[in-house]
């Protein structure tokens, strides 16, 4: 008889699988990726530059629903990264700077955005289409000089999230 019940449960428990895979969250995405260089807060974060706590860890894992302007892309467990005052190292930059982003897993691109404070300073189509392992944009900053935040976004095509990451620069 206690045979038959360990039986039932295992088989239970089988059945039960499949189900709670198909309960899952949806839309979340399955890519993940981030600004490599210049280093961006995450970066230096995985590099020690900063200590920052778990982001060391996951540096390409600053995914939040898009539209947000801020370095954590809303996570609580990353609020470190919107912290102006932990000692972030401003790369020196002219006019123009090169942005490489790093992926972890790539999903398809609706575009890519780059802010300073809320003015949008280059917004590039992604098409729709998966990016290879790194892709670099070339971004104007002119108007802006001296200690300057950028914040980079990587907008997702088929979910409503993107990936977030804040880079200091010095312009000039």
């Amino acid at each position: 008889m206690k045979a038959n019940r360990k039986l039932v449960a295992a088989l239970t428990g089988a059945a039960l699988a499949p189900a709670l895979v198909l309960i899952s969250p949806a839309g979340i995405a399955s890519a993940h990726g981030y600004i490599n260089s210049p280093p961006s807060r995450q970066a230096q974060c995985a590099q020690g530059t900063v200590d920052c706590g778990q982001i060391k860890y996951e540096p390409q894992s600053v995914e939040g629903p898009k539209g947000l302007h801020d370095c954590s892309g809303g996570n609580a467990q990353y609020a470190e990264l919107n912290d102006d005052s932990k000692g972030w190292e401003a790369t020196p930059t002219g006019t123009t700077a090169s942005f490489t982003w790093t992926f972890t897993a790539r999903h398809a691109t609706t575009n890519y955005e780059y802010y300073i404070g809320d003015e949008k300073v280059a917004d590039i189509d992604g098409g729709g289409q998966q990016p290879p392992e790194t892709v670099t944009h070339e971004v104007d900053l002119s108007g802006h000089t001296g200690r300057q935040t950028v914040l980079a976004v990587w907008n997702i095509a088929d979910t409503s999230n993107a990936f977030y990451s804040c880079i200091d620069l010095q312009v000039g």
